[in-house]
């Protein structure tokens, strides 16, 4: 996600500097370039030899050793990002007023590139009127700061003040600066997971889908510069980019409200959510007591929200379905990309082992309507939305 990319990792004195270790460890996973400053303070937290091993370099903490001055300026200009994790009160203060008497403020006020600042302190610091205010004008110099979580904390009590984790500060750092162009620009739609069809207040009918495979493209998507509007079915998952509007639905009608609305200025639209065929004729208004041998619920059709988008798509509007088979596969795929007037549609077939709804991963066929067909092989979902993602873009 961040491959080749120069991350500096700033880290002042907080009991969360332990956390930086794993942070360095993450970026250099992902493929990032990593220089560490720290504090003098921050030695007492973390050990500089430490990070030294995981980042492959010496850590900077002074402005001159053995004799040698540390260019914090080349090092500011070096960069494509700058996370500084854990920011104290003090940090934020010294940041905000440019009091540059340590390595790390000194490399941000010589850093143009973007920087995060995930911030660290017990809750009644951190909801100090000065610190909110500090974090504000950071924010409207042009500095992104990480949200805070709510935790047990270093004084022993329990609040808000917690050091973001390192998974959030490397999704954060992958949004700021681990995204390609190609799309930029381009505004994309994507529905995922299932609906849920009321048939009193505690039922309701619905399908397996995880959502998995929506919320991939979406990610895959995002990653290549788009605009990306997810329609979200019912499901525990949510997409691990902020950036990505996600627009939670419960049942078919609201996923047809929503990404009607949202297809009208769509470039892209790729529906890959297991919408309810059939709800219930009538919702109940109480619940529904068990009480007769035999339960009978009329159920109706709900719209085909893929076919009405197909039909009204304009020239510059490319539309993908999803078709999950269980018999005569390719046969109904075929005719539901003829019928629904799409541009491509994916198959997923159950009959293929570790495939479909409640997976990790996937194999799909793919299908064009200009007569182009491709295999794409069992992987995981997320490597499936990669490949999806690069075929479509060579077909649009």
């Amino acid at each position: 996600m961040l491959q080749g990319k120069k991350i500096i990792v700033g880290i002042s004195a907080s009991i969360a500097a332990y956390k930086a270790i794993l942070l360095v460890r993450l970026l250099k996973k992902n493929g990032a370039e990593v220089r560490v400053v720290m504090t003098n303070a921050a030695k007492d937290f973390v050990s500089p030899l430490v990070l030294s091993t995981f980042s492959n370099h010496p850590v900077w903490i002074d402005f001159h050793e053995n004799n040698t001055w540390n260019n914090h300026v080349e090092l500011g200009l070096w960069a494509d990002a700058f996370v500084i994790a854990p920011a104290t009160c003090n940090t934020l203060s010294k940041m905000v007023n440019g009091q540059c008497d340590n390595m790390v403020i000194a490399t941000y006020l010589s850093a143009r590139c973007p920087v995060l600042i995930a911030p660290a302190m017990d809750e009644d610091m951190y909801k100090h009127p000065s610190t909110q205010q500090n974090l504000r004008s950071l924010q409207a110099y042009g500095n992104h700061v990480i949200s805070v979580n709510s935790g047990f904390l270093a004084s022993g009590l329990e609040g808000e003040g917690r050091m973001a984790e390192p998974e959030e500060i490397l999704m954060k750092l992958t949004e700021l600066v681990g995204r390609d162009k190609g799309w930029q620009g381009k505004k994309v739609l994507i529905s995922a997971g299932p609906t849920q069809e009321a048939i009193d207040p505690v039922r309701y009918i619905s399908n397996y889908s995880s959502g998995k495979m929506g919320i991939s493209l979406a990610e895959a998507c995002y990653m290549l510069g788009a605009d990306v509007s997810l329609v979200l079915g019912p499901t525990a998952l949510k997409p691990k980019f902020s950036g990505i509007k996600c627009i939670p639905v419960l049942s078919a009608y609201e996923m047809e409200q929503a990404c009607h609305q949202e297809f009208l200025d769509a470039d892209l639209t790729i529906m890959a959510a297991a919408v309810a065929d059939y709800r219930p004729w009538q919702i109940a208004p109480e619940k529904i007591k068990k009480k007769e041998e035999e339960w009978v619920i009329h159920l109706e059709k709900t719209n085909d929200i893929l076919a009405s988008l197909g039909k009204q798509k304009k020239s510059n509007q490319y539309v993908v379905g999803f078709a999950l088979e269980t018999e005569n596969e390719e046969a109904h795929a075929l005719e539901k990309l003829q019928n629904k007037h799409l541009d491509a549609i994916v198959l997923n077939s159950l009959k293929v082992p570790g495939a479909g709804f409640g997976t990790s991963t996937n194999q799909v066929q793919v299908y064009s309507a200009k007569g182009e067909r491709h295999l794409l092989s069992l992987k995981s979902k997320s490597q499936i939305a990669e490949e999806l993602v690069d075929l479509l873009q060579k077909w649009i």
